[in-house]
């Protein structure tokens, strides 16, 4: 039998048990009552025999509440008190006493600015408020929970501090945003969460939290709340050389990883590297290549570790494979320290269905769209974000600028742009919807990238903001007031697939298909690139880089170096994936770990230091970096010999700067007494040479010196008959009066060294 009457209206007791009561802060807590003159407090408590009221500011007890019904319903006046008080709950259960600090005496934590900025599209904090943050409020230190479901019916918070029941923590509606949220004290962390909506039919679901900075380790999928840690950072003075670096003019070599199969340990050799071992390991080795940065691969968790990272379910968590949020931040700001710039996979193009995840989070499409000709992207059997709505846009300008912010990356890379501007991307004609101009580009996803990049180089300077994007589309590295997207550089697609189709042909047939290396600098020009030999091009049945090659392993090895000279000397920022830069044999596997073993012989060993030598080049020399986007850097000595598919070019800049001529050859065939087109006469420098002993190459070359004489050709006031080796490249410059010639560092002594020993 209950006595609940005075103080619960009809049916609201028997509603707040079965967890449909909406309202609940109406209910529950202390409220005011007769008019003002007394004060109660209800609560539920299930399981509980007995309840008092204790002051939190004294620890005295102020009254006994009255059990109202089996189920743990307690309520009761407080005597003569009529002023609110802060107050905890004793409770008395079968086995133990707990002191309860009552989340429903509190009142909204929510901010009417963040609300209205999260509702515009415009907010770049939202994980500061919504998610599970620690917060002191009114002296008292909780875990404040906020979840954004607009069309849910009744939204509970699930975890271990309350046995998973979903009448115990209803959460506050806020129908003007459709944010719901409780302010809890007492939870620990690395408590287990989640969240349950209940659907206008009635239906309930739980759901991880879209903005949970910890997540559990797959198969399972709960929520953590989160430690409360702080890192001291110690890169203050990279942050500020960062903010005056203009990258389109200095080296950029990306080292892509993928931190899970880089590098692996342990007895059985599966373990992870976790991040104190990627301080230990990976920073120092990326330091000797001679890499300026390190572009990780997704790391915000994901359920399945096929997908590489590309279908991640925590958006805001460091993936629990290699450590917590802490040695994240302690890992970029050991590579700051060492002078390595870190970028980060981003992926933003799609969402995967995990039941747990985003997709139809409150019943309704609220991240998607609900027409699957809009929602739903073909190719990877994946959700697309609503572009359109403020909402998302909110969830995923504030994801940007939390890794930015939080961990000081230093740019991202976003992954499959092309199908966010295409609303016809890989589909069939009658597979999508028009734009409502009637065209097929995706005008909310131009908008929402203009916006971000906009945002984000203004709030974070000196970062790098990077498109895949493999179509033509015009302006993607073009400023935002001229229409472009924004974005800082855009990875060459059209450079790779050409530069590969050429690789895989026997030498023979090369002379057929020399445009493949030629063409791209008809458009080198237009867009600020990165040229870019990624993880897609080593898997899926594709082989490695080394696989793709024709001939003996010799012609591989050499060829090889010789395409990495060509790619070096290229216009365009560079980027190679782990292994490439020791000709790793296997097609990439996520599953173990690099083959370094290799390293034992001798052509590897020779691929790694032609690498190093190549990235030692590119930093030494100014002309290289400075003028990628500068039309005027590159000059053809020979782009129409076909017939030898030899390929001769400089780079140049200004007066200070000593110009570079490259020499490719992409044939077995050792050319002698070839005449090469040369700006200035005098002595040149062979500085670098593919085919030296010291990196596996057959030792032909100049004997460290060629002399141009005043003879012109190809377009040059000057000319020299030079030795081009089989299969390789090589690169002059030119000997400059009265300075020391320089040396880039080998494998052997010197750069210089391995040339001058090559025979003349």
């Amino acid at each position: 039998m209950t006595h609940n009457a005075p103080y619960f209206h009809d049916g609201a007791d028997i509603a707040l048990l079965n967890g449909d009561y909406i309202d609940v802060f109406s209910l529950l807590g202390m409220h005011s009552i007769n008019q003002g003159k007394a004060l109660s407090v209800r609560c539920f408590l299930r399981g509980a025999m007995s309840v008092d009221v204790v002051g939190l500011k004294d620890n005295r007890k102020v009254a006994s509440l009255e059990k109202l019904n089996d189920e743990g319903l307690f309520a009761g006046s407080l005597g003569r008190r009529v002023k609110p008080f802060l107050y905890k709950l004793r409770v008395e259960y079968p086995l133990c006493r707990q002191e309860i600090i009552d989340p429903y005496q509190f009142a909204s934590l929510l901010n009417a600015d963040d609300s209205y900025l999260f509702g515009e599209g415009s907010a770049e904090r939202a994980y500061e408020f919504l998610g599970a943050n620690w917060r002191t409020h009114q002296g008292v230190t909780g875990v404040h929970f906020c979840v954004w479901a607009p069309n849910a019916r009744r939204v509970s918070l699930l975890g271990d501090f309350n046995h998973w029941d979903s009448a115990s923590h209803v959460m506050r509606q806020h129908l003007a945003n459709g944010l719901w949220e409780i302010f809890l004290p007492g939870v620990e962390a690395g408590a287990h969460y989640k969240f349950e909506i209940q659907r206008q039919s009635g239906e309930c679901q739980t759901k991880a939290d879209p903005y949970a900075k910890v997540m559990e380790c797959p198969p399972h999928n709960a929520s953590l709340v989160p430690p409360e840690t702080s890192h001291e950072w110690q890169d203050a003075a990279w942050l500020e050389r960062r903010a005056d670096t203009h990258w389109h003019q200095a080296p950029m070599s990306i080292y892509e990883v993928h931190l899970g199969s880089w590098r692996r340990k342990g007895d059985d050799g599966q373990a992870y590297l976790d991040y104190q071992d990627l301080v230990r390991e990976l920073i120092p080795y990326v330091q000797q290549q001679g890499f300026t940065h390190i572009e990780l691969m997704p790391i915000s968790e994901y359920p399945f570790d096929g997908s590489w990272g590309y279908q991640p379910v925590g958006l805001f968590a460091p993936s629990h494979r290699f450590g917590d949020a802490k040695g994240l931040k302690a890992f970029v700001d050991a590579c700051h320290g060492a002078g390595i710039a870190v970028l980060l996979d981003w992926v933003v193009a799609h969402f995967p269905r995990d039941s747990h995840g985003l997709a139809r989070f409150d019943g309704t499409c609220l991240y998607e769209h609900e027409d699957p000709r809009q929602g739903t992207h073909p190719d990877w059997d994946t959700l697309i974000y609503n572009y359109g709505r403020g909402e998302v846009q909110s969830l995923l300008l504030s994801n940007a600028c939390y890794w930015l912010r939080e961990f000081h990356f230093d740019g991202l890379r976003l992954d499959a742009v092309s199908s966010m501007l295409y609303l016809d991307y890989s589909r069939e004609a009658d597979q999508w919807l028009p734009n409502a101009e009637g065209g097929r580009e995706n005008l909310e996803a131009i908008a929402f990238l203009q916006n971000l990049n906009r945002r984000l180089y203004r709030a974070f300077p000196g970062i790098c903001m990077i498109a895949e994007e493999s179509t033509a589309w015009p302006g993607v590295t073009q400023a935002t007031e001229h229409k472009g997207l924004g974005f800082g550089f855009k990875w060459n697609m059209g450079w790779m697939n050409d530069s590969l189709s050429y690789l895989g042909r026997d030498p023979l047939y090369r002379g057929h298909h020399h445009n493949q290396l030629t063409f791209s600098l008809m458009y080198a020009h237009t867009e600020q690139f990165i040229l870019s030999l990624s993880h897609d091009e080593v898997v899926h049945g594709k082989g490695s880089l080394l696989h793709k090659i024709p001939g003996d392993d010799w012609q591989k090895f050499a060829t090889l170096r010789a395409y990495y000279g060509f790619m070096w000397g290229h216009p365009g920022k560079k980027l190679l994936f782990m292994g490439n830069e020791f000709a790793q044999r296997d097609e990439w596997n996520h599953g173990r770990s690099l083959d370094w073993h290799l390293l034992e012989y001798a052509p590897h060993q020779g691929v790694q230091a032609w690498v190093r030598d190549l990235n030692a080049l590119y930093r030494q020399q100014r002309v290289l970096a400075a003028t990628d986007h500068v039309p005027g850097g590159f000059v053809w000595l020979d782009c129409d010999n076909s017939q030898s598919s030899v390929f001769a070019f400089m780079r140049r800049g200004g007066p200070e700067d000593a110009s570079l001529i490259f020499v490719v050859n992409m044939t077995p065939q050792l050319h002698q007494g070839f005449r090469l087109g040369l700006p200035l006469a005098g002595e040149y420098r062979e500085c670098l040479n593919s085919d030296s002993h010291c990196y596996g190459g057959s030792n032909q070359g100049n004997a460290g010196l060629v002399v141009a004489e005043p003879e012109p050709w190809q377009g040059q006031a000057c000319s020299a008959l030079i030795t081009v080796p089989p299969l390789a490249c090589i690169v002059l410059t030119p000997v400059i009066a009265g300075a020391t010639p320089g040396g880039v560092a080998c494998a052997a002594d010197s750069a210089t060294d391995c040339a001058t020993d090559t025979e003349a």
